[in-house]
């Protein structure tokens, strides 16, 4: 069973279509002891930082998601979240990964970056098992994260950004696998049985 993380800031809807068009089962949830009885968790999000934040501690994740050692997708503001502090609200976040988001200089290029973007795979990763360097994501945002240890792949919009990173059973991907057509689907694929 996959835990479909409900906080008031995630694109669940659309995470769960893909799910079911995958043909896995999945819960929404913002309930501890339900994401504690899943076997992967998938934490989407989108809006503003501070917000999705306080969102987070109203419904008493904050702790949960900081610990659990299943295998968890951060999606968009998702993998943003699992860093030490976002520029965005100037909040702390979630701390798994040692990397802090940062805003696109809207005098060098469009903010928000919108809209379909190469990746370059700069590590091996699950998440990327039968996906060729070069495919094509959606993106939709305004703050990234810089290239860090962690990277596993990378964009570019005007700056070179993390795509996705990997930290022990921590995955995130700042492009939109569910609205990334069928490569999209592959990831989301490789997610639920590979990782």
């Amino acid at each position: 069973m996959i835990a479909l993380i409900e906080y008031g800031a995630g694109n669940t809807a659309s995470v769960s279509n893909a799910l079911n068009s995958l043909g896995y089962d999945h819960l929404i949830t913002n309930r501890e002891d339900e994401i504690i009885k899943a076997d992967k968790i998938i934490f989407p999000g989108v809006g503003e930082a501070s917000s999705a934040m306080r969102r987070l501690h109203m419904n008493n994740l904050f702790n949960l998601l900081r610990i659990v050692k299943k295998p968890l997708l951060g999606i968009c503001l998702g993998m943003q979240l699992l860093c030490e502090r976002s520029l965005e609200g100037d909040v702390a976040c979630l701390g798994i990964f040692p990397t802090e988001s940062e805003k696109f200089d809207s005098t060098k290029t469009k903010v928000p970056h919108m809209g379909w973007n190469e990746i370059e795979i700069k590590k091996e990763s699950l998440l990327f098992s039968g996906i060729e360097n070069g495919e094509y994501f959606y993106f939709a945002h305004s703050f990234y994260l810089p290239i860090n240890n962690y990277t596993t792949s990378s964009a570019v919009q005007d700056v070179e950004f993390t795509a996705s990173m990997q930290k022990d059973n921590f995955y995130g991907v700042q492009f939109h696998p569910e609205k990334s057509g069928e490569v999209g689907m592959r990831l989301l694929k490789n997610f639920v049985e590979l990782c």
